[in-house]
């Protein structure tokens, strides 16, 4: 994998990282294995055809793709593009999801209408993405989604064994012990595909392993023989990987803690931060550079009585500003939000939580609710525009300098306030902004965590050294000397410079 890429023409190597289920560990084995490949020398890109997420990133040329694939970009060290992810669904609902197509929205459509024919007209698309970075690339690391044994889905799949048969890939499948009946799940996968689909599929991958590993190897050697393919490693459970999740968090949020670094807070206190688990919440991975601070403990609530001891109140961004809207005042958590600003108690708005603590909601475009009002908690009103902002600000704020980056269809109007807060506002302690991401920007963030613990009234002091992009840096290491030190590389390595092995076997009874 030396020639240069793009220099005689030939597609650089490549690899489809499959799952059992969703949440199988696909996102974070690919970017282990694009961060172990990149410190080998290898030129290589992260790729997913097609992924449902509201967790989602704009790139510097102002595409939205998913969040994970640019966490995958960061650990392969390259720029991440919209051809890393050429097919976005952003669920507004239980059955209907905005497509954005190479980093831009092109529609609303139900999961019939996606199904029924639109996937299918995107295959082209998608393998068109994958061929370019496979030109510019010694090798691109591709992610499934959900399971590739969705047989109900094979027909129109551009994301699983549809990307793997277009582009010959050999097929890696990940399985999460730690759910348990990790066995079935490697064979029943097998065993659902079609011979075709099944002479694709290399091996398998053991995620989250806890204990000792030569208990699990005879169960490996059977899975060897059922199959006839190798497992090729077995990755043990490890905590505090605070890695971008792809779909949100599914389940209820109560209780539900943002893993941080285990150190004791550098003053007298900790901060405590509730973030409102609104419906359709998009982009919570906003509170990962809180949760990275020494002695800030951040937790996801969905009660008024939750935020009775929080320091700072957060309302993270949302697919469904005027639902969120709706479920706060249902659930007591509105009037608590307007209690805590009369207090003058620290309320932080991000993207779709700013626009619900304004003034007013004009919206035909996401809920089609029309004039809604707001929490009035910011002199703010909001137009949704059919357009949507996709941009990278840089600014600045309490003297330090920002950066994020913006993903609303709400247009803000500032009537009012304390003082502007990266394009948005504040007012005695509500803080409301567009601005995804700006607390990674160390400075800044030190210098808001000192003003929420002023309002607070709280002893918390900010660690002078923590720096978010090194610790994420960390991180990703974490993942690379995982497949360093538990995979077969060799056996990796084989698959994605030569392809497919020959001659592997059909496992009864395959697709129906």
């Amino acid at each position: 994998m030396n020639g240069g890429p793009g220099t005689s023409g030939k597609l650089g190597g490549g690899l489809l990282v499959a799952g059992t289920t969703s949440d199988a560990g696909k996102s974070v084995v690919t970017a282990g294995i694009c961060r172990w490949l990149v410190r080998q020398g290898v030129r290589v890109a992260p790729f997913k055809a097609q992924n449902m997420s509201l967790n989602s990133f704009v790139t510097r040329e102002g595409a939205e793709i998913g969040r994970a694939q640019a966490m995958q970009a960061a650990a392969a060290r390259v720029e991440p593009t919209a051809l890393m992810n050429p097919v976005l669904l952003k669920p507004g609902g239980d059955r209907t999801s905005q497509v954005v197509l190479l980093g831009k929205p092109v529609g609303e459509l139900s999961a019939r209408g996606y199904h029924a024919g639109r996937q299918e007209q995107l295959l082209g698309t998608v393998t068109d993405c994958l061929a370019e970075l496979r030109r510019t690339h010694d090798a691109v690391i591709c992610e499934g989604a959900g399971s590739p044994a969705e047989i109900n889905l094979r027909r129109t799949d551009i994301v699983n064994m549809g990307i793997a048969r277009a582009a010959r890939l050999p097929v890696v499948v990940v399985g999460d012990i730690d759910r348990g009946g990790v066995f079935a799940s490697f064979f029943g996968t097998t065993a659902l595909l079609s011979k075709e689909d099944q002479a694709l599929v290399a091996g398998y991958l053991v995620n989250k392993f806890r204990g000792d590993v030569t208990l699990l190897e005879p169960g490996l050697d059977m899975l060897r023989t059922l199959t006839g393919r190798p497992t090729l490693g077995v990755l043990p459970y490890r905590h505090g990987l605070g890695i971008d999740e792809e779909d949100g968090l599914r389940v209820s949020l109560r209780g539900a803690v943002r893993e941080s670094v285990v150190a004791p807070p550098h003053g007298a206190d900790v901060l405590r931060v509730a973030v409102c688990a609104v419906p359709l919440m998009s982009n919570f991975t906003d509170v990962d550079a809180l949760a990275a601070e020494p002695g800030v403990v951040v937790r996801f609530v969905d009660r008024a009585e939750e935020l009775a001891d929080a320091d700072l109140v957060v309302l993270p961004g949302t697919r469904g500003t005027v639902r969120a809207l709706t479920w706060l005042r249902e659930r007591g958590l509105a009037d608590a939000l307007a209690r805590r600003a009369a207090e003058g108690r620290p309320v932080l708005g991000i993207c779709g939580g700013f626009q619900i603590l304004g003034e007013h909601i004009d919206d035909e475009v996401e809920s089609k609710a029309g004039a809604v009002a707001g929490l009035g908690l910011l002199p703010v009103r909001i137009r949704f525009a059919a357009g949507k902002t996709l941009a990278r600000p840089v600014g600045e704020a309490l003297g330090e300098p920002v950066e994020g980056y913006e993903i609303h269809h709400g247009v803000a109007e500032v009537t009012g306030g304390d003082e502007e807060f990266l394009d948005g506002c504040r007012l005695g302690s509500v803080w409301g902004t567009h601005w995804h991401g700006s607390l990674e920007s160390d400075g800044f963030r030190r210098a808001f965590l000192r003003r929420v613990a002023a309002d607070a009234g709280r002893a918390f002091v900010p660690a002078p050294d923590t720096r978010f992009g090194t610790l994420r840096e960390e991180q990703l290491d974490l993942l690379g000397d995982l497949v360093e030190e538990h995979a077969d590389t060799a056996a990796l390595l084989r698959l994605i410079e030569e392809g497919v092995p020959e001659g592997l076997p059909f496992v009864p009874p395959g697709a129906p």
